[in-house]
């Protein structure tokens, strides 16, 4: 078996590859975070049924979460941060589009400025990338994007008086 065909088994034949592949979307040949950020929208909707602070509950939960299985899924791949496993991506982006107004244009910038956040990996998100392992790097270095995306957005925000 290929390593792509071996990818492939486990991302669309266990639970948990399922998951940490954002059910198939990490599975893009081109830009899978990015692929998986645009999977993570449409679940986003629902957590803005919740209150703040559950919302942010969940959100810290699916973190934790995460942390488990995209650890799990990298061990069995073999592969630290394999660019397919996008959960991280959904946690992140989830963490945004609570937090900023539910308006198609907001939503527009918090996808480009997280894509942008995530895949430059500037400091201290690359610092932390570079010396995080495992599940929690994976899920550590989205979740400085978010707040470093986060902190960006609210400060537009602030300055156009919405």
């Amino acid at each position: 078996m290929t390593d792509r065909a071996r990818t492939r088994e486990i991302a669309l034949k266990s639970a948990d590859g399922l998951l940490a592949f954002g059910f198939g979307s990490g599975l893009s040949p081109i830009a899978p975070g990015t692929a998986g950020s645009l999977a993570a929208v449409p679940l986003a909707l629902p957590l803005l049924l919740l209150p703040m602070p559950a919302a942010l509950l969940v959100i810290a939960t699916a973190f934790a979460f995460g942390v488990w299985i995209c650890g799990r899924v990298g061990r069995r791949l073999g592969v630290h941060d394999h660019s397919g496993i996008v959960f991280d991506e959904f946690v992140g982006l989830w963490l945004i589009l609570v937090c900023i107004p539910a308006h198609w244009a907001w939503w527009l910038a918090a996808f480009v400025v997280f894509r942008i956040f995530d895949a430059a990996k500037p400091w201290p998100i690359g610092w932390f990338d570079k010396r995080i392992h495992g599940g929690l790097g994976v899920m550590l270095d989205d979740l400085l994007a978010a707040g470093v995306s986060l902190a960006c957005l609210l400060a537009a925000q602030a300055f156009l008086g919405g």
